[in-house]
């Protein structure tokens, strides 16, 4: 069984609610179902699951009367074992874009309180279900404002990755004290404690944090097998894409998807539509794009024209890069032979560099920075992260291997923050302001 961060966040919910539903986003496959389910067979006397894609005939609960007393009523016949003991009930909602009614139930069933209810959604067709427009969309649905609390759950991250690995809580903390007192990770001269950390996000690189992919890892110990399994997650987007979109638009949105490595490949990874195609444009594959972020597959980072306080506004919506939502599946979509060579440290080229900095901002996303690049249209200067802390701007230059910092030197100097990160493949200390650390401690920035 892994474990999950997240599971802290729903007994959080359950402590500290107060007449409201909890509505879990995320992407398919990353373990909403699992850990939800885990949740509420472990922490209330009756556990009640609702799925519309395994029992499309439970739609019929949410139709007609949406009083909590009659939902109660349907609930008990339409579902096995569906009886509700007040106050001690989860009723756990999965894939609830599927029936627009029961996101405007939860309104009702929070101000009733009888039960606790949370919903899961895949992002995946929220906005481009084919069955429903988004004229029909929008007069179904009447988002219950002030009565749900919204949160997305990701795939597996590194700290969740090294429980999985057997890595104690205790190592991690001792680890973080290395981090905390900016000191070089090592026991007297034994640097064998870094080699074996960066070994472990190595590691991660290629299994990423699918619960699925990881399970395969822990069970085999094969990295063919972690290929395989993130083929098969391949497979299941594909066939996402020709359920949920529309005829137009699917293959377009495939060649978007596929355009990933090329795009990271490149010695400046900006977003470019000519990457997809010779001609591509924003006229063209713009809404494509759009599904696909839409769908939780990727993230856009934009490029700020100022790295001053407040980031937002000073962001260029039409420069972007273009980032896969786990690690794991990114190193996959270049090929088994690349995630090898990524295992033994022999991958050089561009993509290497690209593929870091994805690492990274899985990293960081996963922890809830809210992230931008900065490159100044007259130089070639490039800092690959910038994020908001404390009133200032804080910048993180990602190397995959060892060099000069001539971008951070530049940024440090012209805009003077209080810390600069720089993260190596390789071991830690400062200069200054600069802060050198492992790779794998973005985990505690």
């Amino acid at each position: 069984m892994l474990k999950r961060k997240f599971y802290n966040v729903l007994l959080d919910w359950k402590n500290n609610k107060r007449n409201e539903c909890l509505l879990v986003n995320g992407a398919r496959q990353i373990g909403k179902t699992y850990i939800i389910e885990q949740f509420g067979k472990e922490n209330y006397q009756k556990y009640i699951y609702i799925n519309f894609i395994t029992n499309p005939e439970q739609t019929i609960i949410f139709e007609g009367n949406l009083s909590a007393e009659e939902i109660y009523k349907r609930i008990s016949m339409y579902v096995d074992g569906g009886d509700i003991i007040p106050h001690k009930t989860m009723i756990f909602i999965d894939e609830i874009q599927i029936c627009p009614k029961a996101r405007t139930a939860l309104k009702f069933l929070a101000i009733d309180g009888t039960a606790d209810v949370i919903a899961s959604r895949s992002l995946l067709g929220i906005h481009y279900n084919r069955l429903i427009n988004d004229a029909e969309l929008e007069r179904q649905v009447s988002i219950p404002v002030g009565y749900e609390r919204e949160i997305e759950m990701f795939s597996l991250d590194f700290e969740e990755f090294l429980w999985a690995n057997g890595v104690s809580e205790n190592a991690i903390s001792e680890l973080r004290e290395f981090y905390n007192q900016r000191k070089k990770v090592a026991i007297g001269n034994d640097v064998s404690l870094n080699e074996r950390f960066l070994k472990l996000l190595r590691e991660y690189m290629v299994v990423g944090g699918m619960p699925e992919v990881v399970n395969t890892f822990l069970e085999t110990n094969s990295f063919i097998k972690v290929y395989e399994a993130q083929q098969k997650i391949f497979k299941a987007y594909q066939d996402d894409i020709e359920h949920y979109a529309s005829n137009p638009e699917k293959p377009k949105i495939k060649a978007c998807y596929d355009s990933i490595p090329r795009q990271l490949a490149k010695d400046y990874t900006k977003f470019q539509y000519k990457t997809i195609e010779r001609n591509g444009s924003a006229k063209k594959y713009g809404n494509s794009l759009d599904w696909l972020v839409d769908a939780g597959l990727v993230y856009l980072l934009h490029n700020v024209s100022l790295p001053q306080m407040p980031l937002k506004a000073y962001e260029q919506p039409e420069n972007f890069k273009l980032y896969t939502t786990d690690i794991g599946l990114t190193t996959s979509m270049f090929g088994f032979e690349t995630q090898k060579a990524l295992l033994k440290k022999t991958l050089t080229g561009p993509a290497k560099g690209g593929i870091f900095e994805n690492l990274i901002f899985d990293m960081l996303h996963k922890r809830g920075f809210v992230l931008n690049y900065y490159k100044h249209k007259d130089n070639i200067q490039e800092i690959e992260f910038v994020f908001e802390r404390d009133g200032e701007i804080i910048p993180i230059e990602v190397k995959s291997v060892n060099g000069q910092t001539e971008s951070l030197n530049r940024f440090i100097e012209e805009y003077k923050p209080s810390v600069a990160y720089k993260l190596i493949d390789g071991n830690g200390g400062t200069d200054g302001v600069r802060v050198s650390l492992p790779q794998y401690m973005a985990m505690f920035i």
